[in-house]
C-alpha cells in the first residue's frame, strides 16, 4: 500500500469509516502481534496486548497528525503497550509468582527470529529448531529496552530513523542501544549453545 493510499485510509477512518479501520487492522495485526510475540514470549499475552494496542489505536485515531507516519505511530503504540504490560506482570510476580510465567517450549509465530537475521549460523551449532528455541531463551535475558531494539531492528526490519520515532530517541542513541543489544544477545546465546557458536 502506498503511503499516500495509507494516509486517506486513515483519514476515512478519522471520519468513522469503519472499513477504514478494519482495512488498517488487516493491515498490520500480523505486525503488531510479531512485536507482541518477540517482546512477551507468550502468545495468550500476544494476542491480548495486541488487542489492546487496536483498542487505543481505535479510541486515539483523531489525534493522529497525517503529516506524520501512522507506521511508526502504530508501532510506538504497540512496544509502549508490551512494556506497560511487562511491567504489570513483574509486579504481579513479586506478589504472587505464577507458575505459568516459567513455562518452556516453542512458542508458535518466532519463526521470524531467525539465526541468519543476527548472523548466527545453525549449521555449525545445532538444529534451526533447537537453536531456535535457544535463542529465545538468551532473548529473555536481555533487558526491557535492548530486547526491544533487537526486535524492532532484527525480526520487524525497521530503519534506524523509524526506530528512532517509535522510541523516541535519537538516531545515535538507537545504534548505540543496537551494538549493545547485539552483543548481549550473542553473548547470551554462547551461555546456551556453548563456545562454538560463530558470529558474523
Amino acid at each position: 500500500m502506498e503511503e499516500n493510499e495509507e494516509l486517506q485510509l486513515v483519514q476515512r477512518a478519522q471520519e468513522g469509516d469503519r472499513e477504514a479501520f478494519q482495512e488498517l487492522v488487516e493491515r498490520y495485526q500480523r505486525k503488531v502481534y510479531g512485536i507482541c510475540i518477540g517482546m512477551l514470549k507468550d502468545p495468550d499475552d500476544s494476542m491480548d496486548v495486541s488487542q489492546e494496542v487496536f483498542i487505543k489505536v481505535y479510541r486515539y485515531l483523531d489525534n493522529f497528525n497525517l503529516q506524520s507516519s501512522f507506521y511508526t505511530w502504530l508501532y510506538r503504540i504497540t512496544v509502549n503497550k508490551c512494556i506497560d504490560f511487562m511491567r504489570k506482570k513483574k509486579r504481579q510476580r513479586e506478589v504472587d509468582y505464577d507458575d505459568t510465567l516459567s513455562r518452556e517450549g516453542d512458542v508458535e509465530g518466532d519463526d521470524e527470529l531467525l539465526p541468519s537475521r543476527l548472523g548466527i549460523h545453525p549449521d555449525r551449532v545445532y538444529a534451526r529448531k533447537e537453536l531456535r528455541a535457544q535463542m529465545l531463551e538468551a532473548l529473555k535475558t536481555l533487558s526491557e529496552k535492548h530486547r526491544t531494539i533487537l526486535i524492532l531492528r532484527e525480526v520487524e526490519g525497521l530503519s534506524y530513523e523509524e526506530i528512532a520515532e517509535v522510541l523516541q530517541i535519537s538516531k545515535g542513541t538507537v545504534m548505540s542501544r543496537l551494538y549493545h543489544a547485539r552483543r548481549y544477545f550473542q553473548d547470551a546465546v554462547r551461555n546456551y549453545v556453548g563456545e562454538d557458536l560463530e558470529v558474523g
